[in-house]
């Protein structure tokens, strides 16, 4: 009967005299050449990943950022062309009729290791072999070795073409995305130049857009700081910013008053077709102010509450959401006038500018009638008088409830019961629906999904542009 082994042959190829402290083992499998490469390659990571490369980042930022978060592999300072670090190297994997499989561990490898599948016949002469090390490993049933040594080798050779596609795909990827990033970086300085030219062109358009946004928004802090204070507010910080608010919106409009700034304001077309950039200065400019003026009547609407408890305030809250939803409404025609006179221009000829004009008239008409009907519903709840989340609680189920709001944790004040007979004091639970559509303690759903309330003196701060 044949007799069937399998050798493993090592052989040094080179040989390497060093001192100890700097020797490793030959053998890229051994555990020390793995822990050596396993350490270096931890020392280069986390060195390159604790200092950030900050001259190549002005030479090529997108690139360097997206090597420094890891998307990309470091580029090594001795690479000379583009793709070197991204293109894979193919090696062929060949295999002789006994099975044969080599690998090979670059420049630094110092050996090589084979290993064939033996019959009795060459069993001897593997031992006179002076190449190194043999090891022989035979038995009975050769045939069903074979079997198994091919199966193994039909296993080593898909698992290395999978690895070798997944790795193609993913340095395909990241040669895609480091084409991209140098292809922005190409782009990105003559952007910038544009960019900066643009606002030297715009300087004081630029000026004047984020000066009256920042003051609108820190008007509407102020506003809602104001609402929250209740029977605390000081009627004269009201009226001193109220006087500010007034000054703001007549100094702008008094600053461009030869530019056909305020014409909109009435639903006047401007005399001449605006360029681009100019039309959205002064729909910008408009929403902002009369954003800006509706603050002012929030804060008499404020002066008039000041002293409002239980009803009032909820009153109160019903006025500013009305004043708000009105707001929306006019804000919803002010860019009207503007692209009306942009889009009706005659140079692109009757036809077209025709039609495009009856588009967007169509398309405003949509989003006017979706306003219409919020104003509609917030003038629906200033008309209704009961309370559309409770009614008035008698003496006697005070009484049980202990006389104690759970919110305030004082004594009920016109004390409201709800659906869920919890019972709040009504100054409490109207500023806490002014929020929230479920009960204070037990969470059930008691008020309404209705339109949204503004009753907290705040303002849409989003621009209508169109």
């Amino acid at each position: 009967m044949e007799t069937v082994g399998v050798g493993v042959a090592t052989t040094n190829s080179d040989s390497y005299t060093g001192n100890n402290s700097n020797s490793v083992s030959s053998n890229p499998s051994s555990p020390a050449t793995r822990g050596a490469a396993g350490s270096i390659r931890s020392s280069r990571r986390s060195t390159s990943s604790s200092a950030f490369p900050i001259v190549r980042f002005l030479q090529a930022p997108v690139t360097t950022l997206f090597e420094y978060s890891g998307f990309l592999r470091p580029r090594s300072s001795n690479d000379n062309h583009e793709s070197e670090s991204l293109i894979p190297h193919h090696h062929n994997h060949s295999s002789s009729d006994s099975g044969t499989a080599s690998s090979s561990d670059g420049s630094n490898n110092e050996g090589e290791v084979s290993i064939r599948i033996m019959g009795d016949g060459e069993q001897e002469e593997g031992h006179g072999d002076d190449g190194g090390e043999s090891a022989v490993i035979g038995g009975d049933g050769g045939g069903r070795e074979r079997e198994m040594a091919d199966s193994s080798d039909v296993d080593v050779r898909s698992g290395a073409n999978g690895s070798n596609n997944n790795s193609d795909s993913s340095n395909q990827q990241r040669y895609d995305l480091q084409q991209v990033s140098r292809w922005i970086e190409q782009i990105l300085p003559f952007s910038l130049l544009l960019i900066v030219v643009f606002i030297r062109q715009h300087l004081q358009g630029f000026f004047v857009t984020i000066y009256v946004t920042a003051f609108m928004y820190k008007s509407n802090d102020i506003l809602r700081k104001q609402t929250a204070l209740k029977g605390e507010r000081k009627l004269s910080v009201l009226i001193g910013y109220g006087i500010i608010f007034t000054l703001h919106v007549i100094g702008v409009y008094w600053w461009y008053q030869n530019d056909d700034l305020s014409s909109p304001l009435l639903m006047v077309p401007p005399k001449s077709i605006p360029p681009f950039w100019h039309a959205i200065f002064i729909i910008i400019v408009n929403d902002t102010m009369v954003r800006q003026a509706a603050m002012t009547l929030k804060l008499v609407l404020l002066m008039y509450y000041k002293n409002g408890r239980g009803h009032n305030f909820r009153r109160q809250g019903q006025m500013l959401t009305l004043v708000e939803y009105a707001l929306l409404l006019y804000r919803a025609f002010l860019p009207a006038p503007v692209w009306y006179r942009f889009f009706l221009n005659k140079e692109y000829g009757s036809l077209f500018s025709s039609l495009i004009t009856g588009l967007y008239l169509t398309f405003k008409l949509t989003s006017i009638v979706e306003k219409v009907g919020s104003f509609y519903a917030a003038m629906k709840a200033l008309s209704r008088k009961e309370m559309h989340y409770g009614s008035y609680a008698t003496s006697e189920q005070v009484s049980e409830a202990g006389d104690m709001c759970a919110i305030c944790q004082e004594k009920m004040q016109a004390p409201i019961l709800l659906c869920c007979n919890h019972i709040f004091c009504e100054d409490c639970v109207s500023e806490w629906f002014e929020r929230e559509r479920t009960c204070p303690l037990c969470r059930a759903l008691v008020r309404p999904a209705d339109i949204r309330s503004f009753g907290d003196g705040s303002t849409s701060l989003f621009f209508r542009l169109f």
